[in-house]
C-alpha cells in the first residue's frame, strides 16, 4: 500500500518535471514564425477575414455591393472559418525512447515530448482541438489543455519499445505519430490502416539518437534495450555495422511505404538536428492533407 507521505513525493518529483518541459516547448513554439493570422483560412464563420474579387459560381447574394461601389470590380466579402480541426498525438513513452549517447543531446523522449508539446500549444492556440490518442486525453481547446497534454506526457512506460495507439480516433481527424519506430512493425502497420479506415490522415515521425543513425560502435560490445529485455555481445561491434544501417534503411522504407499507401506522411530526425527547423516542418505538415 502506498502511503500518504510516498504519494505525495511521487506527486511532487511529477510536478517538478512539469515546468522545465512546458517551458521548454512554450519556447520552441516562440521561435516559430506564423504570422499574425497563423492557420486561418476561409470558410464559415462570423469573423472577417478579407475582400476577394468575384469569381464564377459566385452567388449575388455573396457580394459586398458596399466595397463593390468604391471601384469599378465587384467584391466578395470572406469570413474566417471557424470549425476547429481536431489532431490527435501518440507519442511513444516506451523504455527506448529513453536512450542517448550525449548527455548534452538529451533523449529521445525529451525531443519528442518538446515537439509534441510546442506543436500542441501552436495548434491549440491557432483555435485547434488536440488530444491523445485512445481514451486518455480528448481532444479539446485552451490553455488548460496544454497544462493537461504537459502532465500526460511526462508518463513513461515499461515497455521496451512502444507500438501506435489507434483507438478512439475521431473520424476526419489529424493524427501525429512520433517514435523512434524500431519495435514490432506490425503494430505499426495496424494502427495507420485502423487510422486511415476512419479517414485520418497525419505524420509519422522518427526520432533517433545520432549513435542509432551512424552505428559508430568498434571492438567488444554488449547491446541491450533500455527495458533490459534483449541483450547481444560481440567482439567486434565494427563488423555489425553495414548489417544494422541496412536494417534501419530497410525500417525506414517500410514506414515510406506505408505511409504512402495510407495517405500519411513520413520524417524522420535525429536529436542532434535543430528542433525548430523540425517543429515547423511539423507545423507546415500538420496543415497538408493528403
Amino acid at each position: 500500500m502506498i502511503t500518504y507521505p510516498q504519494l505525495r513525493t511521487r506527486a511532487e518529483t511529477e510536478a517538478a518535471r512539469l515546468p522545465p518541459l512546458l517551458a521548454r516547448a512554450e519556447h520552441l513554439a516562440g521561435t516559430v514564425l506564423l504570422g499574425e493570422h497563423g492557420r486561418r483560412r476561409a470558410g464559415l464563420g462570423d469573423d472577417f477575414w478579407q475582400y476577394r474579387p468575384v469569381q464564377p459560381g459566385d452567388s449575388l447574394r455573396m457580394i459586398d455591393w458596399r466595397r463593390s461601389a468604391k471601384s469599378d470590380a465587384q467584391f466578395v466579402r470572406q469570413r474566417e472559418w471557424q470549425v476547429a480541426q481536431s489532431v490527435m498525438l501518440w507519442v511513444d513513452q516506451s523504455a527506448s525512447m529513453s536512450f542517448t549517447s550525449d548527455d548534452e543531446t538529451g533523449t529521445k523522449a525529451d525531443r519528442a515530448r518538446v515537439l509534441a508539446l510546442a506543436l500542441s500549444i501552436l495548434l491549440i492556440r491557432a483555435g485547434e482541438r488536440v488530444g491523445l490518442s485512445g481514451t486518455s486525453l480528448p481532444p479539446r481547446r485552451g490553455e488548460a489543455q496544454i497544462l493537461r497534454l504537459t502532465e500526460m506526457l511526462l508518463s513513461d512506460e515499461a515497455a521496451d519499445y512502444g507500438a501506435p495507439e489507434a483507438r478512439a480516433m475521431l473520424p476526419h481527424a489529424r493524427a501525429l505519430f512520433i517514435s523512434d519506430f524500431l519495435g514490432d512493425f506490425a503494430e505499426v502497420e495496424a494502427a495507420l490502416f485502423k487510422a486511415a479506415d476512419r479517414d485520418v490522415r497525419g505524420v509519422v515521425y522518427q526520432v533517433l539518437d545520432p549513435a542509432e543513425e551512424t552505428f559508430p560502435f568498434h571492438g567488444r560490445a554488449i547491446f541491450e534495450s533500455m527495458g533490459g529485455s534483449l541483450s547481444h555481445e560481440t567482439r567486434k561491434a565494427s563488423d555489425l555495422r553495414d548489417r544494422y544501417l541496412d536494417r534501419l534503411a530497410e525500417r525506414r522504407e517500410r514506414l515510406q511505404l506505408l505511409c504512402r499507401t495510407t495517405g500519411w506522411q513520413f520524417s524522420s530526425h535525429d536529436t542532434a538536428q535543430s528542433a525548430q527547423a523540425a517543429l515547423l516542418w511539423l507545423y507546415r505538415a500538420m496543415e497538408r492533407r493528403q
